[in-house]
């Protein structure tokens, strides 16, 4: 059967979301190999997850905007070409610190990819039918968890960790392949780039995330402080600038509109709170109960199914019903698998216990994601759709960056820091009496998360109401209309 242009566009934006997947968890579960192979120690090797984190949220808006200005579609092409030979590039690393380098380098293709994808998608598809294509895109990632999870542990002990880079490399010359024959570029934007905005920008972002990261690591100290106080001033320095500039890197008519303004709060508060639920159940199977970590993700894997099957249904009943009501539940869901955890959680509770909570977690996640982002692109002008999807990326890896600091700061008030990072990492667990203390700190943190995702639950449905229909209606119209007006000029 013959794929229309619009699903094979689709297609080739879920190989992209699939790499990125894949590539998300298949490098959790090769940490020990990795710190052996390249003589090097936990506390350096954690930098190759915290590296790909800081540098997609750093570039995410900058690379939208670039996106609106000089073609999505070359963007997100450029992006699969620089994912695929930075993936080769950490195969072959021969040391810790090329390792983290080529990351990042692999980073600013992933924030290319992820940065234009969602605008792309609002590009090709009529704002009732995103829902569902944003819900393939989040079934592409299910999938593509999955597969990192069980590719990791088969390639990490029977072939070898750089092979979990490789593997990126013939997927990713099929997207570059698919993307340049079917990916064309946008109507162009005809502003010009904000420089000094986007300096100031990435400055604040890259600062105040390794202040914070550094503060989970360390503690409190000096130095963190000082990052963090210039990070500020910096943040502070490209408000001024992007308020006074004609061509902002943020253009803030944006937030003007209550759906999407909300719809990003709610973004961000959901990465806060669910992210690090996750870490922390990682943590609890592996230092607690003594999990290999391919033993811990497997025990997450039913969660990843359903959120999987379920979310191109999800996302196609926000097309019909508006966002709010599926996101908001979605959330609800979320809330519910955190509370079952807070009250069954223990240092010998049954596994299937977690099993259960996360197949809670999953079924929101599955509401949340495809609905959320949906509302985010239906809701902004086209000629700003690639701004409007970097900042969506943005707020998204702020959430799962503070996700991950509360999570440790959690985790280190039980245990020492270097333990804590061990845990997360595999090679490590707690031993006696510990296990209780680092149980109740678990409970804290879930308490923390759990507020996080009520807000993002408040965001949620202060949204508003959309109607898809009536808003596709208004585009064709208004389409129709200067048509009309321009043919008879």
């Amino acid at each position: 059967m013959k794929l229309s242009k619009e699903n094979t566009i689709l297609a080739v934006i879920v190989i992209g979301t699939l790499m990125a997947s894949i590539d998300s968890t298949i490098v959790l579960l090769a940490f020990p190999a990795m710190t052996q192979a390249l003589h090097s120690t936990i506390s350096t090797i954690i930098w190759v997850i915290i590296i790909y984190m800081i540098v997609v949220a750093v570039f995410s808006t900058q690379f939208g905007r670039i996106g609106d200005i000089y073609g999505r579609g070359r963007m997100f092409n450029l992006g699969f070409i620089i994912f695929t030979i930075a993936s080769f590039l950490c195969g072959i690393a021969p040391t810790d610190v090329s390792l983290i380098a080529f990351r990042a380098v692999q980073a600013i293709g992933g924030a290319l990819i992820a940065s234009n994808s969602s605008a792309i998608i609002a590009d090709t598809f009529e704002r009732h039918k995103i829902g569902r294509a944003y819900g393939f895109t989040g079934l592409s990632w299910n999938i593509g968890a999955l597969l990192g999870i069980l590719l990791g542990g088969v390639i990490t002990t029977f072939i070898g960790y750089r092979y979990i880079f490789f593997i990126n490399v013939p997927i990713g010359i099929v997207a570059v392949v698919l993307g340049l024959r079917y990916v064309k570029d946008n109507n162009r934007s005809k502003d010009k780039l904000d420089i000094p905005g986007m300096v100031a920008l990435g400055a604040a972002i890259a600062l105040l995330a390794y202040a914070g990261i550094d503060y989970a690591s360390v503690g409190l100290s000096g130095i963190n402080v000082i990052i963090a106080m210039v990070g500020i001033i910096a943040a502070a320095a490209f408000v001024i600038i992007d308020k006074k500039v004609k061509m902002p890197t943020i253009n803030f008519s944006m937030f003007r509109n209550r759906i999407f303004r909300n719809s990003l709060m709610a973004s961000l508060f959901q990465g806060l709170g669910f992210m690090g639920v996750t870490f922390l159940l990682i943590m609890y199977l592996q230092g607690v109960r003594g999990f290999s970590p391919l033993d811990a993700s497997l025990v997450l894997f039913p969660g990843y199914v359903v959120s999987g099957i379920l979310a191109p249904y999800m996302g196609k009943y926000s097309d019909k019903y508006g966002a709010r009501p599926i996101a908001t539940a979605g959330i609800m869901f979320m809330v519910l698998g955190v509370i079952f955890y807070i009250l069954v959680l223990g240092v010998s509770t049954p596994v299937y216990y977690v099993v259960i909570g996360t197949i809670i977690t999953g079924f929101g996640g599955a509401m949340f994601w495809p609905a959320n982002n949906s509302a985010v692109m239906a809701n902004v002008a086209g000629e700003l759709r690639g701004a409007a999807s970097g900042t969506l990326r943005l707020f998204s890896s702020l959430g799962l960056i503070g996700s991950f600091i509360i999570a440790f700061v959690a985790a280190a008030s039980a245990v020492p820091r270097y333990l804590a990072f061990e845990i997360f990492a595999g090679t490590s667990k707690v031993i006696g009496g510990i296990s209780k203390g680092f149980v109740a700190g678990m409970h804290v943190a879930f308490v923390a998360l759990m507020v996080m995702l009520i807000i993002a639950g408040i965001f949620s449905f202060a949204r508003g109401r959309e109607n898809r229909f009536e808003q596709q209606q208004h585009v064709t119209g208004q389409k129709r209309h200067d048509k009309s007006a321009g043919a008879g000029a």
